[in-house]
C-alpha cells in the first residue's frame, strides 16, 4: 500500500504516519508532477500492518485530520491512499469505513 502526501510540511507528516504504532514501512520524494514552490511530495509504502484494519484506520484519520487542521502549524494539502489491489482513496472526505476497506488485503 502507498500513499502520496502533499504540502509544505509533507516530509514531517509522512515521518509522523510512519510511527503510528501497528504501520511499518519507509518514503521517498516523489518527483512525478512539478509541484509549487516550497510544496513538497512524498510516497510512503506501507510494507506491514500489525493489528486491526480498524484501529490502523483510526490512527491515520486522526493523523490526517492533525495535518489537515494546521492547528499546530503543520500543513498538508492531499493524501492518497493506492490500496493493494490499486484501489484509490483521496483522505479529505473519507470516511473511516472507506480508509478501513482500503487498508485490507
Amino acid at each position: 500500500m502507498r500513499l502520496a502526501i502533499e504540502g509544505e510540511d509533507a516530509i514531517a507528516a509522512t515521518e509522523a504516519l510512519l510511527e503510528i504504532p501497528g504501520l511499518s514501512g519507509n518514503y521517498k520524494f516523489s518527483s512525478d508532477a512539478p509541484l509549487r514552490e516550497g510544496v513538497v511530495a512524498t510516497v510512503a509504502t506501507i510494507v506491514g500492518i500489525v493489528g486491526g484494519t480498524i484501529a490502523i484506520a483510526e490512527q491515520i484519520r486522526k493523523w490526517y485530520q492533525e495535518y489537515k487542521a494546521k492547528q499546530s502549524g503543520k500543513r498538508i494539502e492531499k493524501v492518497l491512499i493506492v490500496g493493494r489491489n490499486g484501489k484509490r482513496l483521496l483522505l479529505q472526505d473519507a470516511t473511516l469505513e472507506e480508509i478501513r476497506q482500503i487498508l485490507e488485503p
